[in-house]
């Protein structure tokens, strides 16, 4: 360095300024060593402030340090480029010494986003970088600048801002400027902390961490890893996006000295340097990607790389001989993978030179290069940077080294002849340019380094080792372009400067290089040195990649798999997934390691085949890479692109780093984690379109709005080019997209012509495509519909030749196949949609569509002549999209904001123009899904949900992804482990008004099962346009109308066996719509949209989880599963007394008698006619045999009586419900009868009720007090003290709780017509009446000591966990047995086990064989009861002949011996919520014959029921069809066994009833009796029915059967004696109870015939 004159400051003559300068805005004073006050801080005269943070500066410069600009009244003085100031040095002790005292400030405004300024020595010439495109600017200053510049006088400063709206962009006015002969520093504040850049580094993050970080900046031969080490490269470009409107600026510094880089909270950098001058260049930009553009127009655009430079290459360091490079080369052709060429590492050369090769182990490498050429591979060598002729020796691979000196002509001549030489020698294809930091194995030389400024600078930046020359050259070693202190972050660059077009001339060819500087991407591509194989640096590479984006390097990439350390399979088949969207993919490992080619790990094993399936992908989208390589190339684009490039707006993408983008339009989502531990991928607010992948997956996404141009792949490059070439369109939300492609013969270097590069847009249904390209197949992305036409034409001339197109509406996706569109000839493709009829929506759900009501809508009329379709139907999206949205590990959140094109609505279904959503990931297997008005609260269901106080789930254990689309508006969600969408809503039916909530999803399959309260005609829907609704009424079961119970909840079978359930907790009246698409469309009239989805993933763990959420169904008293008899109409209470005579006189089992509301006074709740006086009695009686007895209650309160307690209390306690304005009772009619009147019986139900039904009150059970006086009104009739007013009742059935009423609405009419009649009434029984049918108006506001049972006739979700639940008023009818099953199944799906129909029909009269039949059934119903009413003939069993006695008595004793076994699946539903009544696809869901099966059912596991439900013709003909799973069936009744797994027809005679025990369970049972209460007393016994493996299973639970609480559960798995009866195919065994405590087992011997 030049001599200088030195300055010093005397302490006394100089005092800091230590004002109260922030903390984060310290500029540090001490950067060299550890601070302390009196040896440092005060001699360098800065401010001193100890903190408890190290990290920040305790030490810290004043403003009176630094520059002043001169007061010569000529600066700064403006010149044609800008302006030139001159910078006095401030009086201030020095730092490191030869402070330069007088500075020249020149600043360019260069064009209108660029603007440079630097700094110099006037009177001594510096080292400035002799950069190829950087040069001397020679223009004028640029004009509408986008930029302004301030001079801050004293201390100096530069102030650059914004032009656009003033903020502050680049102020240096936070820290003193310092110049010396060997220190240079300069610090800038800036306006965010969004820092990008600067490097080399392992960043582990791409946002640069603020928190007081120091970077070295020193091009060094050192691998990454987690320390904050200088690697390779030199570049000191960084990035700062500014706000969410994308404005970003750039600083680069160029300088090619060592440096550091410091970042810090203020947000600020500095930049401190050791040598030359301080040469900045600012640029602005609308965007990041525009600012990256502006700074690679400076220092030189990126090389466009051959086209086989994108195909998957293999290498390794340590190939033993070329025979094992080609046994390696052939293993991974066999196995097919895309692979276009092979490296060889160091180990080809003889003892490691370069330009020579081992005529030993590598003795056919001349030959090689044609080895792969045949398969249209390419060969690439390594070379190492020795021989030539820096001065001074090193040591490299070889041994004793030279250098060459790429910055002389006669060094670069030397190495482009001997690269020639040796391509004569050994041809090749491609450079691998390696060690070219430069790098050493010595330290310096082998002679050391001298003792100068140079190799030990006054001030040495915090490079690796703290040395300058460690494993390099010594520093004052000399080049062309100067000493190495100043050049050595250049030697890289100089070197690939005259490398590949002097080699290779005419060709692209292939070059890498490990060293890199600020253009080097011009010459070639980089990879990012020499990594380890483990999870952090896979994760570290992404980062890594994007910032050599920003450098102007996109041909980038890590060595997948890892380069040191061993790798293990999971990693690498992770890493190859990833390294597969690598610019530059390249698998590479050192020796000493295991191999990690693709195909070592075996032919068919799973890294090849996900190796293979994203190459694929991969070449399948090269010319769609190649066209990004070519923008980048003529316009600075980024290809591995971050998403704030793109959504800038959207703050959560400032920090991604683990996702990245090709371009603008295809996102990865790699797994990063082991084990699945990867982070939810995060979808912007763009429409994206998935690639299908397999299960062992990474995301991939592509970007609605964008054309992509394919070709087919192939296992080379040389064979796809010669490949069809397709276009995959992916629509946006306006249905709209566009692309581009460039072309060419993917080597020739020189211009790239623009001649061939096509510009594609798609606008709704049609395609322009002035190409010269072939294409064949077009595939098109979020197509909403059908194509139906397509139409290729060339100069207006159609084409006729045959075009193939394919639909799939669940993916919406369009193909188009068998197009010819030849290479050099300009068409134009258009094609025309039809909304496929599986794919209409019905917009005019209400009654009486017309096209004029249809099109008032803005949506589509067209009349099929298909039952169900809907002729007017949706024809554009929901108005609906996402304006901000939010992801987290425990959920999502999003705000819903409508379209500017809002659909014509009606009155009070305007939609509401904001919604918000609220996703929570409760658990793993189960989440919600909210969508709510967040302005307005609306009702919300106050039911109770098992939920907990805050979400369990965890990312790597949750079973699915949710994913919201932005516009329009939908959510998906996707079970996990098979990639099926099982919820997707992003369906144009979606809306939100106050009286109409509307949405729609797509299916995962046709089997779909629940939804109630209704008559079915099977178990699963029928998806052929059928509309059911939902609204508790007093409706007896008939088809299509809806009946008492309320249960949004379905369950559904995916195709792959899988189940989930869905409940929409809403309490509004609905319906909802199946359609073939397969879609459900859910339509309410109030509330919000509050969904729970459970992912089982079997049916039997949906029930499960569904109640572990609403509650688990109520554990009844063991009596309560004992026969029951009712009717309505006994017309006193001696008919009920002889009933129970006949009853025991026939010997049938027996444990429950009701009466129906006859035993009422006037059918009054809690009073008893005269007529059954002594009903008290005979309950006291009846109960002292081990009988029980129920009442019914209505809650209807008579309201016109002068002395009913029942009506005065209530009154008094405010229990009724009111009208909403007067809070007057609301009075309807209902069973209750005036008092003092004859009623005549003769007149028809209307007339009866118009003249004689009193007005009636309904409770509100919402209100504590209403509860509080039903419970007491209850317990009065218990226990009233006289004793003949008190029935000793045993359980409760409570009817008409809908609530009911016998006229529509209220007495003088319903005051409200909005309400009652709402702007959409769904499809419900009789609908032009209005929701008040049978019902009162719509604007209205546990007793036992033992455990007893209560029957309800509403349900809604939860109910089952007080209740059980019969299935209403049935009808005497053959049709009638079946929907009971189908029925009992559906509660079982909804919580409610104890569930049973009215044996032999409610109404009508039954017929002799049905009813027998029907007890057959019935037998088997968990609550058993035969029950019909007044008029009709009797028909409980006593009421036939001795034959139907013993069909009844039979079929009853069968039941009570399995008693216990039914007890013990009653508990287990109670206990886990396992089902009782059991579908056979429960049990078999493998088996999809049983997904239809519903005239069967299992009793739990293990039990099947066969019953006979159809009348038979003729005598002697008996028989029923019955379908066996693959197991082992044992006949209940013949005890043989055999494996069936088939249909059987089996002899039914009327007596019979066919049962089937399941091989591998154990059923226990006990001796029948006539009543429960003497065959809890029997002895018990086992049913082991052993499987084919002679292996059974089972337990029981026993207790009381009547306390509340007592619970003991005993398996029947380990018992010793099982073992005595492992070999026998059936046996029974014998227990016998003793009291309530444990069962004592006693064995017996089986019977013979078993």
């Amino acid at each position: 360095m030049m001599a200088l004159t030195h300055f010093f400051i005397s302490l006394t003559d100089f005092y800091p300024q230590c004002q109260r300068i922030p903390i984060a805005e310290r500029i540090d004073c001490i950067p060299d060593q550890l601070a302390t006050k009196v040896c440092t801080c005060s001699l360098r005269g800065c401010c001193w402030s100890p903190q408890s943070d190290t990290s920040v500066p305790w030490c810290f410069f004043s403003p009176n340090h630094g520059y002043q600009v001169s007061h010569s009244p000529q600066h700064p003085v403006f010149v044609s480029q800008g302006f030139e100031a001159t910078l006095k040095r401030l009086p201030s002790p020095s730092l490191f010494g030869n402070d330069i005292q007088t500075v020249l400030l020149t600043g360019e405004y260069q064009t209108k986003n660029r603007f440079r300024f630097k700094i110099t020595d006037p009177k001594t010439q510096r080292f400035e970088v002799p950069h190829e495109h950087v040069q001397p600017f020679k223009g004028s200053m640029a004009s509408d600048l986008s930029y302004k510049v301030e001079l801050k006088q004293k201390p100096f400063g530069l102030v650059v801002t914004r032009a656009s709206n003033g903020k502050v962009l680049f102020d240096t006015t936070i820290g003193p400027l310092q110049y010396a002969d060997q220190f240079l520093q300069l610090s800038i504040k800036l306006p965010s902390a969004n820092i990008y850049g600067v490097g080399e580094h392992v960043h582990k993050q791409y946002r640069h961490d603020v928190n007081w970080k120091t970077w070295p900046i020193f091009s060094r031969d050192v691998g990454p890893s987690a320390a904050m080490d200088n690697l390779y490269g030199t570049q000191t470009f960084f990035l700062c996006l500014e706000d969410s409107t994308g404005a970003s600026f750039g600083v680069f510094l160029m300088n090619s000295n060592a440096m550091e880089f410091v970042v810090q909270p203020a947000p600020a950098v500095t930049y401190r340097t050791i040598g030359g001058i301080l040469d900045f260049y600012i640029f602005l930009g609308d965007t990041p990607e525009q600012v990256v553009q502006e700074y690679l127009q400076l220092v030189g655009l990126p090389a466009l790389p051959a086209y086989w430079n994108l195909g998957f290459q293999l290498s390794r360091y340590g190939y033993a001989s070329l025979d094992e490079v080609k046994e390696i080369v052939e293993r991974n052709r066999a196995v097919n993978l895309p692979y276009d060429a092979q490296v060889i590492d160091i180990e080809y050369m003889e003892k490691r030179k370069d330009f020579t090769y081992d005529k030993v182990k590598f003795k056919e490498l001349p030959e090689f290069a044609a080895y792969l050429h045949d398969y249209g591979q390419k060969y690439i060598i390594i070379l190492v940077t020795r021989k030539v002729w820096v001065n001074e020796s090193d040591g490299v691979w070889p041994g004793e080294t030279v250098f060459p000196d790429f910055t002389s002509p006669e060094g670069t001549s030397w190495w482009v002849d001997e690269c020639k030489l040796f391509y004569d020698m050994v041809p090749y294809d491609g450079l691998w340019i390696d060690m070219n930091e430069v790098s050493s194995f010595v330290q310096g030389s082998k002679r050391g380094c001298a003792q100068n400024d140079l190799n030990y600078p006054p001030y040495t930046p915090r490079i690796l080792d703290k040395l300058m020359y460690s494993k390099t050259i010594c520093l004052d070693a000399v080049q062309k372009w100067g000493k190495q202190y100043d050049v050595h972050n250049l030697y890289g660059y100089s070197m690939i400067m005259s490398t590949i077009e002097k080699v290779f001339p005419g060709k692209r060819s292939f070059l890498i290089s490990r060293s890199t500087f600020a253009g080097s991407g011009k010459h070639g591509g980089h990879w990012l040195g020499d990594n380890a194989a483990t999870w952090d640096q896979m994760r570290w590479a992404i980062p890594g990649m994007l910032e050599f984006n920003l450098f102007g390097i996109p041909y980038i990439g890590a060595d997948i798999c890892g380069f040191s350390d061993n790798t293990t399979e999971e990693l690498c088949r992770r890493w190859m997934q990833v390294g597969a969207f690598y610019p530059f993919s390249r698998n590479h490992n050192c020796e000493g390691f295991m191999h990690q080619d693709p195909a070592v790990f075996g032919p068919n094993s799973l890294l090849v085949n996900s190796s293979k399936h994203y190459l694929n992908i991969r070449y399948t989208l090269l010319p769609y890479l190649y066209t990004l390589l070519y923008k980048a190339h003529t316009q600075g684009h980024t290809v591995v692109r971050p998403l704030l490039h793109e959504f800038y707006s959207d703050e959560t993408t400032w920090d991604i780093d683990r996702q990245f983008l090709w371009g603008p339009g295809l996102m990865i989502s790699p797994v990063l984690e082991p084990v699945g531990l990867a982070g939810e991928p995060v979808l912007l607010q763009k429409a994206w379109h998935e690639i299908q992948t397999p299960a062992d997956k990474m995301g991939l996404h592509l970007r609605g709005g964008y054309i992509f141009p394919t070709q087919n792949p192939a296992t080379t490059t040389v064979a796809s080019r010669r490949n069809p070439m397709g276009l995959i369109i992916a629509l946006d939300a306006n249905s709209e997209a566009s692309g581009d492609l460039f072309w060419d013969d993917g080597e020739s270097t020189g211009e790239q012509s623009s001649g061939n590069a096509l510009q594609m847009t798609a606008t709704h249904s049609n395609y322009s495509d002035p190409n010269n390209l072939k294409f064949e197949e077009i595939k098109i992305l979020g197509l909403p519909h059908e194509i139906t036409t397509v139409s290729v034409s060339q100069n207006n001339v159609v084409q006729n030749y045959p075009i193939n197109t394919t639909y799939d509406s669940a993916r919406k996706v369009a193909f188009i196949r068998g197009l010819q569109l030849e290479l050099g000839k300009s068409y134009t493709v258009t094609w025309a949609l039809n909304v496929a009829l599986n794919e209409r929506f019905d917009c005019y759900p209400s009654p009486d569509p017309t096209k004029e009501k249809c099109e008032q809508r803005g949506c589509t009329w067209e009349v099929t002549g298909n039952p169900g379709v809907p002729s007017c139907y949706y024809s554009s999206n929901n108005p609906y999209y996402v304006s901000s949205l939010n992801y987290s590990p425990t959920g999502i959140t999003a705000t819903l904001t409508i379209d500017d094109k809002v659909r014509a609505n009606e009155d009070f279904t305007t939609p509401i123009n904001t919604l918000g959503l609220e996703v929570k990931y409760h658990h793993n297997h189960m989440l919600q899904f909210k969508i709510y008005d967040p302005q307005s609260p609306r009702y919300e269901v106050p039911v109770p949900l098992n939920l907990p106080s805050s979400p369990t789930s965890s990312s790597q254990d949750r079973l699915y992804d949710v994913v919201v689309q932005i516009k329009p508006f939908g959510i998906q969600v996707r079970r996990k482990s098979t990639g099926t969408v099982i919820w997707n809503s992003g369906l144009p039916t979606f809306t939100f008004s106050d009286m109409f909530i509307q949405i729609s999803t797509r299916l995962a399959s046709q089997y779909i099962y629940g939804f109630g309260e209704a008559e079915h005609p099977t178990f699963r829907h029928n998806m052929s346009w059928n509309t059911w609704g939902m609204f508790t009424r007093d409706q007896p079961p008939t088809y299509m109308l809806n009946s008492y119970g309320f249960h949004p909840f379905y369950m559904a079978l995916e195709e792959d066996s899988n189940a989930h359930g869905v409940l929409l907790l809403n309490s509004n009246a609905m319906d909802v719509t199946f359609q073939p698409t397969p879609a459900l469309t859910y339509r309410t009239i109030g509330g919000i949209l509050d969904f729970y989805m459970v992912l089982g993933p079997t049916p039997e763990l949906v029930v499960q989880e569904y109640t572990e959420l609403i509650g688990r169904p109520v554990m009844p008293a063991y009596w309560s599963l004992g026969f029951q008899l009712c009717r309505y109409g006994y017309a006193n209470d001696a008919e009920v007394a002889q009933l129970v005579e006949e009853m025991k006189a026939a010997q049938i089992p027996y444990d429950v008698q009701y009466t129906d509301i006859d035993y009422m006074e006037r059918n009054l709740d809690f009073t008893i006619s005269s007529k059954f006086a002594g009903l008290p009695a005979l309950v006291n009686k009846i109960k002292s045999e081990g009988m029980r007895f129920i009442i019914i209650l209505d809650p209807a309160i008579s309201g016109n009586e002068t002395d009913y307690p029942a009506f005065s209390r209530g009154e008094a306690n405010d229990v009724f419900v009111q009208w909403p304005d007067t809070k007057e009772i609301l009075y309807s009619k209902v069973w209750s009868f005036l008092p003092n009147v004859q009623i005549n019986e003769s007149l028809s139900h209307e007339e009866l009720v118009e003249s004689y039904v009193a007005h009636c009150a309904f409770p509100d059970f919402f209100r504590n007090s209403t509860m509080e006086w039903w419970k007491r009104e209850i317990l009065e009739v218990h226990d009233n003290p006289d004793p003949l007013k008190s029935l000793k009742f045993d359980g409760l059935w409570t009817d008409m709780n809908e609530p009911a009423a016998f006229m529509n609405g209220a007495i003088g009419g319903c005051k409200n017509d909005l309400l009652n009649n709402p702007p959409y009434m769904p499809h419900l029984g009789y609908r032009s009446t209005g929701l008040i049918h049978k019902t009162p108006c719509m604007e209205v506001l546990c007793i036992f000591p033992a455990r007893g049972i209560i029957i309800t006739r509403s349900t809604y979700p939860s109910s089952g966990r007080w209740v059980g639940h019969w299935l209403g008023d049935n009808t005497a009818a053959w049709d009638q047995m079946h929907k009971s099953i189908i029925g009992m199944m559906e509660f079982s799906l909804f919580g409610i086990s104890y569930t049973g129909a009215d044996i032999c029909g409610f109404f009508k009269d039954a017929e002799y064989e049905m009813c027998a039949r029907w007890m057959e059934l019935g037998a088997f119903y968990p609550y058993s009861r035969n029950h019909n009413e007044k008029g009709t003939r009797r028909q409980d069993p006593a009421s036939w002949d001795a034959k139907f006695h013993e069909i009844s008595r039979n079929v009853l004793n069968i039941r009570y011996t399995l008693l216990p076994y039914l007890y013990t699946l009653l508990h287990d539903a109670h206990a886990h919520g396992s089902t009782v009544i059991r579908p056979v696809l429960h049990e078999f869901v493998e088996d999809r014959k049983t997904w239809d099966i519903d005239e069967q059912f299992l009793w739990g596991p293990a039990l099947l029921i066969s019953p006979v439900m159809k009348q038979v013709s003729f005598q002697g003909d008996r028989s029923v069809n019955a379908y066996f799973p693959n197991a082992r069936w044992y006949d209940y009744h013949t005890v043989t066994g055999s494996k069936l797994g088939q249909l059987q027809n089996l002899s039914a005679p009327l007596e019979h009833i066919n049962l089937h025990i399941r091989g591998g369970y154990i059923l226990p049972w006990q001796r029948p009796a006539n009543t429960t209460a003497y065959s809890r007393k029997n002895p018990m016994g086992l049913t082991v029915a052993l499987d084919d493996a002679l292996f059974a299973e089972g337990h029981l639970y026993w207790d009381d059967g009547v306390r509340i609480g007592t619970s003991r559960a005993f398996s029947l798995l380990k018992n010793p004696f099982f073992f005595a009866v492992r070999m026998v195919g059936y046996c029974q065994v014998r227990l016998h109870p003793w009291g309530y405590s444990k069962p004592k087992f006693k064995q017996i011997k089986p019977n013979p015939r078993m």
